[in-house]
């Protein structure tokens, strides 16, 4: 056998040999056996896979030193064809698996560490330069090796990581550098994330043929940055801010429709790397509910199509009050139309302006908290002939009425020409106090308005020292305090005919985050009243790990507060504490 693997050995080092000499003489080995291969499998096999052994073994030791990886790889797969090759012309087909598994041990199990960090072309570097073919070539030699294919993801991993952490960083320098920027930053660091999705779900799929491992590396990559804070916004509120800068009016109109549902799409599948998807929602409610409200909403389709997107993504718990919303509005639309036939129809029931309500359900929208505005006369009588309106329809529904989400449309009658105002309805009841007295002072303001301090304190801001000066206040200054006096500015004037004047949003995050954290305590209560329910006794880790895994679909339960919620319920006789074991609960039905 010596000389037919030194034959062999010729043809590798590029040698032309007489294969079917070759082929002839391994068939004698088969026919020796009569059927059994112990002869070909002993006196030949054997040998030859020891001798290919050596031989790939040397050729290894020399190109992992002069060669980059890419060229490695070429020549690597370039000896597995030609093996193949011998295996068609004259080995037995039998041979085939073990030679291949012998060459693949030599070339590319022995040196894989050594391969895949080469400094400069491993597969860091081919990650970095956007090398698709290498990395394609990569898959193809490791993913036949059983484990081959875990340092490749894990390098992967490593890599978006850090690509991803280096948009979170940027976007935290720049807000941090301008914290006026209103924050466009984080506006743009979504949509570069996004950006690198697309880029690797692509490697995923053309490089890496959609193996469950790099879908695995891509999402534990992203889960990482994609849960980060940038300049003090969670992920979960920039995300929603993006939703909203595209959905509401002059957000997005040189998109088309496709681009629109394209980017929704995305946004829809990078929520799915946030853990606190309860805190998206709520944020993304408020700002749909201002959407709804201020008849910002570009699009109704596009609203309907993103909560589609989001039912899928999360469940129908999750959209339904959000569905609930955009119903609302529908039905307040009809409800209007009712309440404006009511009126044609009844001349004794006069407004005294013209009127718009929407009346929504309590349940479905953000909690507003409803105020103690004293209404000017001009609006009373509105109000008014609305309830009675309303009490034809049902008895038995109480309208609250939220003020601080209306809006109002004014006459201002300066010296130069009439202005239209578009201001909101808590402006518009200080500016009409201006009807009857020229001056009024801060406190004389507060008393006949009955609103609070920093209330107050921004709406008078807005109409004296902002843009628009419909108040000259005194002292003339850029703050309001306490002791300042206001008048009617008659000189104002401005070269629209109609103007709307802007009243900052209060920052809402303290708000949203304080109502998730109480919605998150019930989620936790109901968690554990039905596992217990079902369990009857469990052990305090067993139920802890239960009760993560049945709520991590929408937080990241925090461990501390699930041991407080067991505590409660405890003390509100829902579950016990073993006598005999103290870490074991009893369910109280």
């Amino acid at each position: 056998h010596l000389c037919i693997l030194i034959q062999i050995d010729k043809e590798r080092e590029g040698e032309q040999i007489d294969k079917a000499l070759l082929k002839n003489v391994l068939d004698i080995f088969v026919e020796i056996g009569m059927g059994q291969m112990d002869c070909y499998e002993v006196d030949f096999e054997a040998p030859m896979l020891e001798d290919t052994g050596v031989y790939y073994s040397h050729k290894a030791s020399n190109w992992i030193v002069d060669d980059s990886c890419p060229a490695y790889m070429l020549k690597s797969e370039e000896c597995l064809k030609k093996e193949r090759d011998r295996v068609a012309h004259y080995l037995h087909s039998s041979s085939e698996t073990k030679l291949v598994e012998k060459v693949q041990h030599e070339l590319l199990v022995n040196f894989s560490t050594q391969l895949l960090d080469k400094e400069n072309s491993g597969c860091r570097a081919l990650l970095r330069d956007d090398k698709v073919d290498d990395l394609s070539r990569m898959y193809r030699l490791y993913h036949k090796i059983p484990k081959g294919l875990d340092p490749v993801a894990t390098i992967f991993k490593q890599h978006i990581t850090a690509e991803g952490m280096l948009l979170v960083q940027q976007a935290e320098d720049t807000a941090s550098n301008q914290p006026t920027s209103g924050g466009v930053q984080e506006q743009v660091l979504i949509r570069k994330v996004i950006e690198l999705h697309d880029k690797y779900l692509a490697y995923v799929s053309d490089c890496f043929q959609n193996h469950t491992l790099f879908h695995k590396a891509m999402k534990e990559a992203f889960e990482i940055f994609c849960n980060k804070t940038v300049g003090g916004s969670p992920s979960a509120e920039l995300l929603a801010t993006f939703c909203d800068n595209i959905l509401k009016k002059g957000g997005s109109e040189k998109l088309s429709d496709e681009a629109i549902e394209d980017i929704l799409e995305k946004v829809v599948k990078l929520l799915a790397y946030i853990s606190d998807k309860d805190l998206f929602a709520e944020f993304y409610r408020k700002k749909l509910a201002r959407r709804l409200l201020f008849e910002r909403s570009a699009n109704e389709e596009h609203e309907k199509s993103i909560l589609t997107k989001l039912k899928q993504q999360c469940g129908g718990q999750f959209t339904s009050k959000m569905e609930g919303m955009v119903t609302d509005l529908t039905l307040a639309k009809d409800n209007q139309n009712e309440f404006e036939n009511y009126l044609s129809n009844n001349p004794n029931a006069h407004p005294g302006i013209d009127l718009s309500v929407n009346v929504l359900t309590t349940g479905f929208w953000p909690s507003y908290k409803s105020s103690d505005l004293n209404l000017p006369s001009e609006m009373v009588r509105g109000v008014q002939v609305f309830k009675e309106f309303y009490d034809t329809k049902s008895k038995h529904r109480k309208l609250t009425w939220i003020y601080s989400l209306g809006s109002c449309q004014l006459i201002g009658n300066f010296e130069a020409k009439k202005i239209e105002m578009v201001v909101s309805t808590y402006q518009a009841a200080i500016l009409l106090l201006f009807n009857t007295s020229d001056r009024l002072s801060y406190s004389e303001i507060m008393t006949q308005s009955n609103l609070g301090h920093d209330d107050l304190v921004r709406l008078l801001h807005s109409l004296s020292c902002a843009k628009y000066k419909i108040l000259i206040k005194e002292p003339s200054s850029k703050t309001v305090s306490p002791n300042d006096i206001f008048e009617f500015n008659p000189k104002f004037t401005d070269r629209m005919r109609r103007i709307k004047i802007p009243l900052p949003v209060v920052d809402e995050r303290k708000k949203v985050v304080e109502d998730v954290d109480k919605d998150r305590r019930y989620a936790i209560d109901a968690a554990i009243v039905r596992i217990m329910k079902s369990r009857k006794v469990l052990g305090h880790q067993q139920l802890v790990s239960e009760c993560v895994e049945q709520l991590s679909r929408m937080f990241k339960p925090d461990i501390k507060a699930i041991k407080k919620r067991m505590e409660d319920l405890i003390a509100r006789d829902y579950l016990e504490r073993d006598k005999e074991n103290a870490n074991l609960f009893r369910y109280l039905a």
